[in-house]
């Protein structure tokens, strides 16, 4: 329901200066926004350092009737306004410095259930295609709400592969809701809806797809789920900001490792390198890391760490036969059991070692590894 709480917030969030951190501090030494714009001026001194000229735009008429406008195209198009000083944020995203002091909401936005953030290019290469459909099938009957920005490339398969696996997908926008972008998306933002999920943003109905806005949007990406995976992304891609919000939030962040050559992987493969996302091995590593997926069969890993099957010569396996029999035997030993000298034996147990399959201790004794 909205109330007259929610039109000072929204005035208070219109003026100049006043930005989500600034909003929030100011609430909570007032007691709410409609005490805010009503007092501030007049008990300055209890602002606690919020300089004279930040609070200069606070009682501008024009913002009350922004809010109004504001409002009414909220109650005409069945959005949600919800509000963080009244705790209505998702509780993950309520945990941030920055969070939105004000969510517009279409559609449904469970707080009980689990989110999981998951981004990338608008590039994406048939290998990071697979990637999303396999981890969708894998997890399609746990609980969870998917989260991504609504772009081309990997957040329209994201959205589109949760849409198909009947798990609810969240969109957050970089605009406000008098607008779709990009418009390509539009009927895919409709079953979004239809489906179960939402669209949310904190921008005003006005307010337009601005270069900047996407970078803001980012941070809710990150912020309201526990965990991000980035599938593919560039040097200085989009998604590189997500997951550098993500870590300031002291979130997961999971990365799809790939080739050095290719350009779409190594925005990841730099995350993983500078250790700020931990490289995906393989989609059942990942769910179990998250807490998700049943195994019903196993699943092929991207890095397979299968064991070379070690082919030995005659020597070297006379010897290693000999060790392995006789745990800690001494190298003089070893030389009466085979009529070998120290200078033949020694070399062959180097290269056992060097194999793997010897170490040696302490007054020229041995044992199989």
């Amino acid at each position: 329901m909205i109330s007259e709480e929610h039109l000072y917030a929204i005035a208070l969030r219109e003026c100049k200066l006043i930005g989500d951190i600034t909003f929030y501090k100011l609430v909570r030494i007032f007691g709410s926004a409609k005490e805010t714009w009503e007092n501030v001026k007049k008990e300055y001194k209890k602002t606690n350092g919020i300089g004279l000229k930040i609070i200069s735009d606070i009682g501008n008429i024009d913002h009350l009737k922004f809010a109004e406008k504001e409002i009414k195209f909220c109650q005409e198009n069945n959005i949600k306004i919800r509000l963080r000083h009244y705790n209505e944020l998702p509780s993950l995203l309520n945990e941030c410095d920055d969070a939105p002091s004000i969510l517009y909401q279409k559609g449904n936005l469970k707080k009980e259930v689990k989110t999981l953030s998951i981004v990338g290019t608008r590039n994406m290469t048939s290998y990071g295609e697979k990637f999303i459909h396999d981890f969708f099938i894998e997890t399609k009957s746990d609980q969870y709400t998917s989260v991504s920005g609504l772009a081309l490339g990997v957040d329209k398969e994201v959205h589109e592969q949760s849409i198909n696996h009947h798990i609810p997908t969240v969109a957050v926008l970089a605009h406000g809701f008098n607008f779709l972008y990009p418009s390509k998306n539009r009927k895919l933002s409709e079953k979004i809806l239809s489906e179960n999920g939402a669209l949310i943003t904190e921008f005003a109905s006005s307010r337009k797809p601005d270069r900047e806005n996407f970078i803001q949007r980012n941070r809710i990406v990150a912020g309201i789920s526990p965990s991000t995976i980035v599938i593919e992304t560039g040097f200085g891609g989009g998604s590189i900001s997500t997951a550098t919000f993500a870590n300031n939030y002291n979130r997961d962040v999971f990365a799809l490792p790939g080739k050095i050559t290719d350009k779409y992987s190594q925005g990841c493969n730099h995350l993983i390198f500078q250790n700020k996302a931990t490289a995906i091995s393989s989609i059942k590593n990942l769910t179990e890391s998250l807490g998700l997926g049943k195994y019903k069969h196993p699943m092929e890993e991207l890095f397979p760490q299968n064991k070379p099957i070690l082919e030995l010569t005659e020597n070297q396996e006379l010897i290693y036969e000999l060790i392995k029999k006789n745990p800690q035997v001494f190298l003089n030993d070893l030389i009466e059991k085979t009529d070998l000298s120290s200078h033949k034996i020694l070399p062959l147990i180097l290269e056992l070692e060097l194999l793997g399959k010897v170490k040696t201790l302490s007054g020229r004794q041995f044992i199989a590894i």
